[in-house]
């Protein structure tokens, strides 16, 4: 089991940045493909981006392409979001994930999730 915790919110204007970071604990983390999924109040989770066990492997939603940069340090046991380019639309609570396969983490279907982190983008 991997045990994850995310770090970095806040509030931001819109156009500015922020980088979440997610600190794997409980099990080797570089096993684990991993991912970053939003939910908006009155909305349904949805996928943000995913990256392979090795980094080698990232995907993006179409919504966040060009301006969110996933990777990860696996000597840190960290993964990381940067988020460029924040708009209010982006505002929602972040959940960093993580699944021995990185098909569920791509189907919004890890099994290892943290407990979220809040992002508010201002207009």
């Amino acid at each position: 089991q991997v045990q994850l915790v995310e770090s970095g919110g806040g509030l931001v204007q819109a156009g500015g940045s922020l980088r979440l970071s997610c600190a794997a604990s409980g099990s080797t983390f570089s096993s684990y493909a991993m991912g970053w999924f939003r939910q908006a109040p009155g909305k349904e989770r949805e996928f943000v981006t995913a990256i392979s066990w090795s980094g080698g492997s990232t995907y993006y939603a179409d919504t966040v392409k060009g301006r969110f940069t996933i990777s990860r340090d696996n000597a840190k046991n960290t993964g990381y979001l940067q988020m460029n380019s924040l708009k209010p639309e982006d505002t929602a609570v972040y959940y960093c994930a993580a699944d021995s396969l990185s098909t569920r983490v791509r189907l919004n279907k890890p099994t290892y999730w943290g407990p979220g982190t809040q992002v508010t983008v201002s207009s």
